[in-house]
């Protein structure tokens, strides 16, 4: 081969990497853009979400009217709190507090919990044994999905 077709080739392959590399951060990028479920929700307001919510647990668990409006109740008061809290982190974040001592997140954790014991026992109160077992269901299956994607941000090298 001669020098002037090595040259040409180390190009082509200088153009191959670079080609790949953009491919790469345009992915990446176009990734960072895509909403979630989440995201589709955030700009509704409490009585929407909790709206949507009580809906959709309507079709899964056959809620009669009396059960709908209770649950709508919950679900509202639930919206409104997240979203006030959401609000407060977006402050927190905008001061510059990022790290939480051990005692805000022990605080938040139990705070976290108490509200999911009452809600489970609301919801007890609420729903008929079967609708309550496949609330129980769906409630779980929603956790998990939400563990399995837990470690997804920047923890891979940490599994692997």
């Amino acid at each position: 081969m001669s020098k002037q077709q090595i040259h040409k080739k180390i190009n082509m392959k200088k153009l191959v990497m670079a080609i790949l590399i953009m491919a790469g951060i345009t992915a990446t990028a176009q990734d960072h853009q895509r909403k979630g479920k989440r995201g589709d929700m955030k700009d509704l307001t409490p009585e929407q979400v909790a709206t949507i919510q009580t809906k959709k647990m309507t079709l899964a668990l056959d809620l009669n009217e009396s059960q709908q409006g209770k649950i709508k109740a919950i679900l509202t008061e639930d919206a409104t709190a997240r979203k006030t809290k959401m609000e407060e982190r977006k402050a927190q974040k905008e001061e510059g507090k990022k790290v939480l001592t051990a005692e805000e997140k022990y605080a938040m954790q139990n705070e976290r919990l108490d509200h999911q014991i009452a809600r489970k026992e609301q919801m007890k109160s609420i729903l008929d044994d079967e609708q309550y077992e496949k609330w129980e269901k769906m409630d779980h299956r929603r956790k998990m999905r939400g563990k399995n994607n837990e470690g997804r941000k920047g923890k891979r090298s940490a599994r692997q």
